[in-house]
Formats: C-alpha cells, structure tokens, sequence
C-alpha cells in the first residue's frame, strides 16, 4: 500500500529541490504518493495566510510530511510557518542530524551528532511584550511534561541507533529555575536508561558550544531547549559543511515533518543553482522514519557517490554541477 506524504514546495528555490527529491524517490522505486500542499508567501496574498488550514489538515491526516523552504521576513510581515506548523502540529522534537560528507570542505572529518531540541516552548514560545515604551520582556517557558517528552524520545531514538554518549546543554548556572526544571528531568529520565549508554553528562551551554568546535568528535548526542537547540544546530552543520548539507525532522506522536533548515534564497529562484542535498538529506530521513531503511541506504549512498566528484558537486560545494545535474547524478549512482 502506497504511503501518501503531503509535500510542501515552499518559496524560493524550494520548488527545484523538492522536484529533485521526487525524482530521486521515483528512481528508488519506493511506494510512496505526493500530496501537494502550497504554503508560505506564494499563497499569501490569495488565501490571506501563508499557512492555510488546508495544509494542516494535509498533514495531520497522512502523518508524514517534506516541507521545503518557506520564507520569513525578518522583524515584520507574517509570522514564521515553521514555528507554527511545529505549535499548531504539537511537533516537539527538531532532530538535526550532522554527519561528515565525502568531498565537502569542512573544518573536521568523521563527524557524526544528533542535536534534540525542545520544539515548542522556551523563548520560542513567543510570549513577549511591551513594558511602557521604552523595554520589552519576553517570558522563557519551559514545563515538566515538555522537557520529559523531548528528553525520552532522544533517549529512545539514540538507544535505537546504539548511541553510547548522550549530553544536555543548558545554563542552569544562571537561570536556576527553567533550565534548572529541564536538566532535573534530563537526569530523572536518565535512571531509566543507564545501562543502555556508556557516558550520560551535562554542559553549561555556552561551554557546550566551545566544545562543539574545538573537539566535536568526543560528543554523540545533545538535548537542549529549544533557543540552544537553534544555535547548537547551526554550529554542528557549520562543522559538516553549513546548512546546504543539514537535514532537519520535527517529531510528534503521531506526525512528523521533514524539511532543510536553510533559507528559500529567492534570488537564485529558477536558476539550476539550488543546492538540494538538505532537502534530499531531510528525505532520507523521512525513509528512515517510515521504515524503508534498504531505500534510505541506497539513497545516501548514491548521494555520496555523487559528491565525489567536482563535476557532480553544485557550485556551492566546490563543484560545477547544477541542481539538475547533481540530481541526475545521484540517480545513475543508485544501485
């Protein structure tokens, strides 16, 4: 039976990389159906939101959905689309994968970490306003049941892919009660799991980031509250090669959304410049997830297959291929 998946193109360029995942997927033979949904400023104007409830409804009733970049302006417009797909969803944990990549330029080799980050509360709930005219507080939320769900999933999923050295990233040091909150639950939570990894600690956030770029190879796994996990992310694509090449899944219950964490970069819109190796990484994740693991290994491999080379690499990689290239060039290396 076909899996139906509601796939959102997104703005920008994001109509050529999700075109290169359907090609991909077609070429893999996996049984798998497109759902198109439009969201973010292409529809804007017409349906007067940029995330109708069309779409949601799309997703909420396949479960499983591949976004490609939306645009968010910056200090006006609309609200961004990603967090309220993530809020409207309840898709708690952003995974953000990070792995070394052959014939990428990066600043380490054999990379292999897992970012967890809280996906719907601390100072990304976006409880904030005005203090008379001149100050504006914004309210830092995080709860009990949001920081167990997120903590047990990571040791859940982590157990599963035999992880051995998991970490939670915080400043309870300083913010004593909410970061405090979420490193008692990492460790409570813990006690259930302690034969399962060889090495279970914390890092004070700031020195979390430190580490991150002086000696990445001794972490594993990071769990953090949702501003880190932003921040943390980022450093570890930055380590792999940016965020051209970084995978991202936003995890609930139920459904889960798979997406590149880049922008939509309108400017090369229509151009076969597009690198879509984020949005194909953010694929094969979602194979993974639905459990077509023979699929997902055959598509990372071609996709390796194709960075070896220059002439297959797009010219954000150091290479001379378009996106159309590129795609094609995973395609003839499936097996």
């Amino acid at each position: 039976m076909a899996q139906t998946v509601t796939l959102i193109p997104g703005d920008g360029t994001g109509p050529e990389v999700t075109d290169s995942v359907k090609e991909v997927i077609e070429a893999l033979g996996v049984d798998i159906e497109w759902e198109v949904a439009e969201a973010g400023e292409t529809v804007m104007e017409e349906e007067g939101t940029p995330l109708p409830e069309s779409v949601l409804e799309s997703i909420r009733r396949n479960k499983v959905g591949l976004k490609g970049p939306l645009t968010t302006p910056v200090g006006a417009g609309f609200r961004s689309v990603n967090v309220a797909l993530r809020k409207e969803l309840d898709l708690y944990a952003n995974v953000r994968p990070s792995l070394s990549l052959p014939g990428i330029e990066a600043p380490f080799e054999d990379i292999d970490l897992i970012i967890f980050r809280e996906n719907t509360e601390d100072l990304y709930a976006g409880v904030e306003h005005m203090v008379g005219e001149d100050a504006a507080e914004s309210i830092k939320i995080i709860t009990r049941a949001g920081t167990e769900r997120i903590c047990r999933l990571a040791f859940e999923q982590s157990k599963e892919l035999g992880r051995k050295h998991i970490t939670v990233a915080h400043k309870a040091n300083i913010m004593k009660f909410t970061d405090g909150l979420f490193r008692d639950v990492f460790f409570e939570v813990s006690k259930d799991y302690e034969n399962d990894f060889e090495e279970i600690d914390d890092r004070i956030v700031d020195n979390m980031s430190m580490q991150l770029v002086m000696k990445p190879n001794e972490y594993d796994v990071v769990v953090c509250p949702n501003l880190y996990g932003d921040i943390l992310s980022d450093i570890c694509a930055g380590l792999t090669g940016g965020l051209g090449v970084a995978p991202g899944a936003n995890i609930g219950d139920e459904i889960a959304v798979f997406e590149p964490v880049h922008g939509s970069t309108p400017k090369y819109a229509g151009q076969n410049r597009a690198n879509p190796l984020a949005t194909l990484q953010s694929a094969r994740t979602m194979l993974e997830y639905l459990e077509m693991n023979e699929a997902a290994e055959r598509m990372q491999k071609a996709m390796e297959a194709a960075l070896e080379s220059p002439e297959t690499r797009t010219k954000d990689l150091g290479g001379s291929a378009g996106t159309k290239e590129f795609t094609q060039a995973i395609i003839s290396n499936l097996e």
